[in-house]
């Protein structure tokens, strides 16, 4: 199975800096997409970040400008960057995959468990 291990998140002040990281643990083939969710409370999950195997980033709208993310392909590492952090990028950020666990199967989507950003004074 593959495990997503998320770095803890944290309380900042607003405008501050916090770096989130996760790795993918197990036995696999490939992971595709890599990134990062956030959810509020009552509300969906939403995408804040990610990036695909060939290194090519994405940001929500939200976040775009503010946010970096990177990739340690070597070590199934992810790495968010989170500069100019606002109040309302308070949520709880969960780290995705999309995983092969064997070459040529289906893609399998799995999850980190979670951790709680707060940005407040």
């Amino acid at each position: 199975q593959v495990q997503l291990v998320e770095s803890e998140g944290g309380l900042v002040q607003p405008g501050g800096t916090l770096r989130l990281s996760c790795t993918a643990s197990g036995t696999f083939f490939s992971i595709n997409s890599f990134g990062w969710y956030r959810q509020f409370p009552g509300k969906e999950r939403e995408l804040v970040a990610s990036i695909d195997s060939r290194l090519r980033p994405g940001y929500s709208d939200s976040v775009k400008g503010r946010f970096t993310i990177s990739r340690d392909t070597a070590a199934n590492a992810i790495h968010l960057q989170m500069n100019s952090l606002k109040p309302e990028d308070s949520a709880v950020y969960y780290c995705h995959a999309e995983v092969m666990l064997e070459r040529l199967r289906a893609w399998r989507d799995y999850w980190g468990l979670g951790t709680q950003v707060t940005v407040s004074a």
